[in-house]
């Protein structure tokens, strides 16, 4: 296979891991790192230089519960289960850590409280929905089609996304 033919393709990253470790190339990094790589070894040009690895983070105190508004979100706390239960108690079911959430948590420097992720998460309600990233075709898709089609069921959005990601990159509408 060309590096343009691989291209013309929808990949999962299980696919990719697979078919890297079977022709000794690294196999570490994103989805869209692994496709630069195998692009290049399949059009026979060096591959790109493989990342050095994150350097080794301090422990981070994990919150138990109970939570309050009072809280204090340790810095670099991650969006955690604890967390999840605190928001759908105090939000709904509907609660999803959406990348407003994630940036909250991520430039989080140790002094915000749980009631002040509680004040953006309001804050930020009414913004329109970001940009999903390119390495997030599915998510794109579950989208536009979800948008296009709204009484539609999630198992007919992935039948649809299984003729999509059927067809090369090119063919698809």
């Amino acid at each position: 296979m060309s590096a343009a033919e691989f291209r013309r393709w929808y990949w999962l990253k299980e696919e990719l891991l697979v078919f890297a470790r079977t022709q000794g190339i690294p196999a570490s990094g994103s989805k869209e790192i692994l496709g630069e790589r195998i692009a290049a070894l399949l059009g026979g040009k060096p591959l790109p230089a493989v990342p050095a690895p994150a350097g080794r983070k301090d422990r981070v105190h994990r919150l138990v519960p109970p939570l309050t508004i009072h809280t204090v979100i340790p810095a670099g706390h991650p969006c955690s289960q604890v967390l999840r239960e605190f928001f759908v108690n105090a939000l709904g079911p509907g609660f999803r850590f959406d990348a407003p959430m994630r940036e909250f948590f991520a430039g989080n420097d140790g002094t915000a409280t749980m009631g002040a992720a509680l004040d953006h998460w309001h804050a930020t309600r009414g913004e329109a929905p970001r940009p999903i990233g390119k390495q997030f075709e599915l998510n794109r898709f579950s989208r536009e089609w979800h948008a296009a089609n709204p009484s539609g069921s999630r198992e007919q959005m992935l039948a649809a996304w299984q003729v999509h990601r059927s067809l090369p990159v090119d063919q698809r509408t």
